[in-house]
C-alpha cells in the first residue's frame, strides 16, 4: 500500500505535536506498526508522556532538539535516530528556529489509549 503525504491530513496528538500518520492500520495495510512524521514548532516542547506497550523510534528530518529519555536528555540534530523503549518517558524540545521534524515509527502501532501523559514530577 502507498500514501501520499499531501494527501495525509494531520492531527494534534496527545503530547502536543502536529502528526500526519503516513502509515497506520487503522487506515491503512499495516499489520503491527504505524510510521508518522511529528511537528513541533519553534519554542515548543511535546508533554512528557510513556507509551506502556509500544516501542517508538525518532529520526529527525530537519531542525534541532533537546530530548529527554528517562533520566537523561540530549542533543538531537538531522540524522539522528533515537530508540524509546516501553515504558520510557520521553518528551522532545524544538530548540532552533524552524520546526523540528521527526519521523516516528511505532510497534505496536502508535494509540491514543496506549499513550499515557506524565506530571512534571515524573
Amino acid at each position: 500500500m502507498k500514501t501520499r503525504y499531501v494527501d495525509v491530513s494531520p492531527y494534534i496528538t496527545k503530547d502536543g505535536s502536529i502528526i500526519r500518520e503516513l502509515m497506520h492500520p487503522d487506515r491503512h495495510d499495516a499489520c503491527r506498526q504505524s510510521l508518522a512524521e511529528a511537528i513541533v514548532p519553534p519554542s515548543s516542547t511535546t508533554l512528557a508522556h510513556v507509551h506502556h506497550k509500544t516501542e517508538e523510534l525518532y529520526h529527525v528530518l530537519d531542525g534541532q532538539g533537546c530530548m529527554t529519555l528517562g533520566g537523561e536528555t540530549f542533543e538531537v540534530s538531522p540524522g539522528d535516530t533515537v530508540l524509546i523503549p516501553p515504558g520510557t518517558v520521553h518528551c522532545i524540545q524544538n530548540t532552533g528556529q524552524r520546526d523540528l521534524r521527526v519521523l516516528c515509527c511505532c510497534s505496536p502501532a502508535y494509540s491514543h489509549g496506549d499513550t499515557e501523559l506524565c506530571g512534571p514530577e515524573e
